[in-house]
């Protein structure tokens, strides 16, 4: 997350010269962040924008916000992290992680720790990173936690370039 952190004002940067449909996904990405000063929603947003700058769907990966008393069998994703309800300070009532339909982690406070979490288990389970947010994977492994990352797929190369620059 410090590292994250380390980066975070460029990618604003970054993120804020992007025009189109793409630009103004990022935008209302990003405006959560602006309603709460809560560094774990600013990360979680800025996570959310690196999927939307990689032209990967945030909102298939995380699901967010659901109701309080979803059922447990219900969840019909492969990989993801949930969100139930956020409360009126924009702290969610649960986050938590599902893998196959099933809850393997709750109550981890927030999406970026989730995430960190997930990462953390993809590795120790030797999973492969979910399909529909692969390359945000990939920029947080190979750039921003710098794990492996010699070779880089182009869109991920160039965010990559443009944060360093």
């Amino acid at each position: 997350m410090w590292q994250l952190d380390h980066f975070s004002d460029k990618l604003l940067k970054i993120f804020k010269t992007k025009g189109g449909l793409k630009g103004h996904k990022i935008k209302e990405a990003l405006a959560i962040s602006d309603s709460f000063e809560n560094i774990h929603i600013k990360r979680g947003c800025i996570q959310r924008s690196i999927a939307i700058y990689l032209n990967e769907d945030p909102d298939s990966f995380f699901k967010e916000p659901l109701p309080l008393k979803m059922p447990r069998g219900t969840w019909q994703t492969v990989m993801g992290i949930y969100t139930l309800q956020r409360d009126v300070d924009g702290q969610p009532e649960d986050v938590g992680i599902v893998i196959e339909g099933n809850i393997v982690m709750d109550n981890l406070g927030s999406v970026i720790v989730g995430f960190v979490m997930l990462l953390g288990l993809i590795y120790a389970l030797d999973l492969s990173f979910p399909d529909n947010l692969k390359h945000t994977f990939e920029f947080m492994q190979k750039v921003v936690m710098n794990l492996h990352g010699h070779k880089l797929n182009g869109q991920i190369e160039s965010l990559k370039i443009k944060l360093f620059d």
